[in-house]
């Protein structure tokens, strides 16, 4: 029996009203950005009638078939709700119950996730030694090697943020020789890959270049970040790389049960070039904007290399706290230096020139005072 449509309530004009600022621009975090317009409007290409749920869509098995073109034919995916949740659930596939994880002293896995592999995982985290955010094979190595006796919890996987928190990024060369440590030693590899695509952009590579053809076994592959809404996937090498996948996304609580809303954001970045289009823009409204920051004058500067789409710079503090207070970032370091703290900045997928000239007028504003 076909059913009568509801009559519009009342209250839906206001329901659809924006609560917000519309015109607001920040660069306090690329997650604060909207969704592209491609992306909205394939959630609503997909929104009707009814399809099957947790993941047994056309949608979904769309999404499989175009990530195998990215990371390989023998990949296997899985659509998550978090990036939280698809880091927690890919480690989880790749070790054992009483083994430990390596990660970067500035990984995002052990700073801003709330203990979430340790509470959900039962997994212990060891942070390796970093000043730029990078891993090095050595380190790697002798921490695999130190925990291998009976009192230690032994290694069973390597996690990876690229690009990394302070914004450098790993070279194909750089990952290909972690990856061969790893394996060597019998540590499995993961990468966090919330802004992969800044990373692919700015190093002219392939999804797939830069994680699973060179022996990654598994990616959290990120479209939050990118121009999407609620879109993130784990793409695993093959389905023995990360074995019980399936089963810990749904005790993990990521197995979406609308999964078509999920898959659809992440087809409409992946299955053509949106996601490189957007993470170009991104990387160069940051490359612009540092730029403009060296031109400010010798009381502000970049303080690190800008390879993806954050930048970093060195602000007296009085000033930093002005700007923000206009212009949302993001304070890094509040005690980088006697007077002054280390900010980042983060270009979006929409940030434009005229958001990069408002922020550097701001700060040239306060400078000033």
């Amino acid at each position: 029996m076909t059913g009568t449509p509801t009559a519009p309530h009342p209250g839906a004009d206001a329901a659809a009203r924006p609560r917000h600022d519309t015109a607001a621009r920040g660069f306090a975090s690329d997650n604060a950005a909207g969704m592209h317009p491609e992306v909205l409007a394939a959630l609503v290409a997909a929104n009707g009638g009814h399809v099957g749920s947790y993941g047994t869509d056309p949608y979904t098995a769309a999404l499989e078939e175009v990530l195998r073109g990215h990371f390989g034919p023998g990949a296997r995916s899985a659509v998550l709700l978090t990036g939280t949740g698809a880091n927690v659930v890919a480690l989880q596939a790749l070790t054992q119950r009483w083994e430990s994880v390596l990660c970067s002293a500035e990984a995002h896995v052990l700073h801003d996730e709330g203990g979430a592999l340790e509470h959900v995982g039962g997994t212990k985290l060891i942070q390796l030694p970093t000043a730029d955010g990078l891993v090095d094979p050595a380190d790697l190595e002798r921490a695999v090697r130190r925990a291998q006796g009976p009192m230690a919890a032994p290694v069973g996987a390597l996690t990876l943020t690229q690009s990394t928190e302070l914004g450098t990024v790993y070279s194909a060369e750089h990952l290909r020789e972690l990856v061969t440590v790893a394996h060597g030693l019998g540590v499995r590899v993961h990468v966090d890959g919330a802004r992969l695509a800044n990373a692919a952009v700015a190093l002219g590579l392939g999804l797939g270049e830069l994680t699973t053809h060179l022996g990654v076994d598994a990616v959290s592959l990120g479209g939050t970040k990118n121009g999407g809404g609620l879109a993130e996937v784990v793409v695993v090498r093959s389905p023995e790389a990360a074995p019980g996948l399936e089963r810990l996304r749904k005790q993990s609580l990521q197995l979406a049960s609308k999964a078509r809303f999920v898959s659809a954001q992440l087809l409409a970045l992946f299955e053509d070039d949106l996601w490189l289009r957007n993470a170009a823009a991104a990387n160069a409204a940051a490359a612009l904007l540092a730029r403009g920051v060296e031109e400010l004058g010798s009381r502000a500067r970049t303080t690190r290399p800008v390879r993806a789409n954050a930048v970093f710079a060195a602000l007296p503090e009085a000033v930093a706290d002005r700007a923000a207070a206009r212009v949302p970032f993001h304070v890094w370091d509040a005690h980088h230096a006697p007077g002054q703290v280390e900010v980042r900045f983060v270009a979006s997928f929409d940030t434009t020139g005229g958001d990069v000239a408002g922020l550097l007028g701001v700060l040239r504003e306060e400078l000033a005072r």
